[in-house]
């Protein structure tokens, strides 16, 4: 019995931090500073990158994100915060929706990497490198949590001077100073 118990929990554990089926899988180790710094791009590779959509460019034939690439986390999702491993571009064939993939929301691709293309960021001239999707996840926004009053009073009915046995008809060393 206890065997089934510690099963059932596993199972349940395991639940906890899923990554979504189409970001499933093995990949490379190739993070977008390493493909910017190599001389010779590995071309062909899987890779599983996510960041932070900088620029949507819809094409005729395709549409191309420029990434803001963040480190991912157990379950595929880029983590928070100013750590980057650089810029990428990642292609989709078709038509992908700059309403919907705006700038600011968080993405992961997985696809192959196909090579480097250089593109001025103001006046630097950057190389990015370039994937080819085979799969993309939009990521729901993250909500955040801010407690309606403002702290230490995080109880709705936390009063500093309320006392419940003070007043006329009760002894004045249940009373507070203020009271008087």
């Amino acid at each position: 019995m206890p065997r089934l118990w510690i099963a059932f929990v596993a199972v349940l554990l395991s639940a906890c931090a899923t990554t979504p089926t189409p970001l499933q899988g093995q990949f490379s180790d190739l993070t977008p500073e390493m493909v910017q710094s190599s001389t010779s791009p590995q071309t062909g590779t899987e890779v599983r990158w996510g960041g932070i959509i900088a620029e949507v460019v819809p094409g005729k034939e395709e549409t191309c994100l420029t990434v803001l690439s963040r480190p991912l986390d157990a379950s595929g999702r880029p983590e928070e915060g100013d750590q980057t491993l650089g810029r990428f571009i990642a292609c989709s064939k078709g038509f992908v929706d700059p309403a919907v993939y705006a700038q600011k929301r968080e993405v992961t691709v997985v696809g192959t990497v196909a090579g480097t293309e250089i593109r001025n960021i103001g006046e630097y001239a950057y190389r990015y490198p370039k994937v080819a999707i085979s799969a993309i996840y939009l990521w729901p926004k993250r909500e955040i949590y801010r407690p309606i009053y403002p702290p230490p009073y995080y109880y709705p009915y936390y009063d500093p001077f309320y006392r419940p046995y003070c007043g006329p008809l009760h002894h004045p060393w249940a009373c507070s100073p203020y009271w008087w």
